[in-house]
């Protein structure tokens, strides 16, 4: 099967050692009392919150991550194994805007955008898992990271990848997952979920970040460590100087989870941005951002952990030949690489804005890309010489057998999402471009989209829960 690497065994094992003395001879810094003691407990020296880390401790720490962790429903049926070769795509995450389907204007999104969203999802094939790809701004700001929660879980089966923006969300947001699943045991067993766990660069956890990897750990959740260097402003401007310092948080990050709960499940997570000196601002969509994030997946996939990035997303402000360009390049060297988990279908303007006609549109890229991952079968039925020679020269396969049996065994269907008619049939039909087409299929999809109902009790239990933190909060918002 094709695979791509960027990164020598040779190259992996130099960025490893210098990352190793960067940890030992400077250190990081760590804003969080709980995780400097813990960390001090095993031999790292802590001097005013910056941390070093002997080798020894890494070496003892890293290797108790699992390879793969099972990545379970709503509902607690097996959903998909994290981990290995496989590849799972989910919209980016925590936009604030969102591109109006009716103007194509940019504007805040309000809860109706969640909502569509999370159901658009529910019917896209190739986008495998939510995530809480919006913040409503419709909603007290100190309640919307956990009502995205509430909202993909009222309205989709699917599992999540999210994350906090505070301590007590996260907390709140576990409880909601436990109601959920049943209880803490449960949802350890049987995770619904992942979040997001971000160091800042250069070089920092802080306060907010640290303790949402700690309480993860305690509770057995899933963490991503996402660094988010931006090359040549937070992180050098040299790919391999830049894998080296995101390679320093994640080891930090790694041994803190291990430390507090060893075995629970971490991601090698990455954003990373190329600084645009011209522009002073980020680019994800640059290729050595993409170049980035691929050999941070090698990274990762070197001391055995399952990995993820911020790839399918793209600068461009609307639905056009540069954000098909940047989703199709990106997704397919996410694919290529075997990253495990990829967020950021759907998403314009970097991490800024969602579109659902962006997202119709990267769901058939991240199709393309996962058929061309599966390579090409090769065997007696495909090889297909006695058919050959059957049909002869100047025949046809139009009617065979084998064509009927074959065809979507090795062809991707495509949606309407391309056209691939005629001219003549193309301007027949209304000479559609393709945000219209993309449009069209959103609205039919809403239209005609069916929600799994949450179960009546566990909705109830919730409902009562956050109607108690809403009160406490001195909040009139109803559900």
């Amino acid at each position: 099967m094709p695979n791509l690497k960027l990164l020598s065994n040779d190259d992996i094992e130099s960025i490893h050692v210098a990352s190793l003395e960067v940890l030992e001879k400077t250190g990081i810094t760590v804003n969080n009392s709980q995780a400097t003691q813990i960390l001090a407990n095993v031999g790292c020296k802590v001097e005013s919150n910056i941390v070093t880390i002997p080798s020894s401790v890494i070496d003892e720490f890293l290797g108790k991550a699992p390879e793969s962790f099972k990545l379970y429903t709503r509902d607690g049926l097996e959903s998909h194994i994290v981990g290995g070769d496989n590849v799972i795509f989910n919209p980016g995450s925590s936009a604030i805007y969102i591109t109006d389907s009716d103007s194509g204007e940019i504007r805040k999104a309000v809860t109706r955008d969640m909502v569509n969203l999370v159901q658009l999802v529910d019917n896209l094939d190739h986008i495998h898992a939510q995530s809480t790809a919006v913040v409503p701004t419709d909603v007290p700001g100190d309640i919307s990271e956990w009502y995205r929660l509430y909202l993909i879980l009222k309205n989709s089966t699917k599992p999540i990848v999210t994350g906090a923006f505070s301590k007590d969300g996260l907390l709140t947001m576990k409880r909601i997952l436990e109601i959920v699943s049943g209880g803490s045991e449960n949802l350890a067993k049987e995770p619904k979920a992942i979040f997001d766990c971000c160091p800042t660069s250069p070089l920092i956890w802080g306060d907010v970040s640290t303790q949402n990897l700690i309480d993860c750990a305690t509770a057995g959740i899933p963490a991503e460590i996402v660094s988010a260097p931006q090359m040549g402003a937070t992180s050098t401007v040299t790919i391999a100087g830049t894998l080296v310092q995101s390679n320093v948080e994640f080891l930090t990050g790694a041994v803190i989870s291990q430390i507090i709960n060893p075995g629970t499940p971490i991601i090698y997570g990455g954003c990373p941005a190329a600084f645009d000196m011209r522009t002073t601002s980020i680019r994800l969509g640059a290729v050595e951002a993409m170049m980035v994030a691929s050999a941070t997946a090698e990274l990762g996939k070197n001391y055995g952990i399952p990995t993820h990035a911020y790839l399918g997303l793209s600068d461009s402000k609307t639905l056009d030949a540069q954000s098909g360009f940047e989703a199709t390049l990106s997704v397919t060297i996410a694919a290529l690489s075997r990253i495990n988990v990829v967020s950021g279908a759907g998403m314009l303007t970097a991490v800024n804005c969602q579109s659902l006609e962006k997202l119709v549109f990267d769901n058939e890229i991240c199709g393309t890309a996962l058929r061309l991952i599966e390579g090409i079968r090769v065997d007696s039925t495909t090889l297909a010489s006695d058919l050959i020679m059957k049909v002869g020269a100047g025949g046809h396969y139009l009617a065979e057998k084998h064509t009927r049996e074959n065809l979507r065994k090795e062809r991707l269907i495509p949606t309407d999402i391309l056209s691939r008619e005629s001219s003549d049939s193309w301007k027949k039909s209304g000479a559609k471009e393709t945000r219209v087409r993309a449009k069209e299929i959103v609205d039919t999809k809403l239209r005609n989209h069916v929600t799994s109902p949450l179960d009546e009790q566990i909705d109830g239990q919730l409902e009562d829960y956050l109607k108690d933190i809403v009160a406490k909060k001195g909040h009139s918002f109803t559900f």
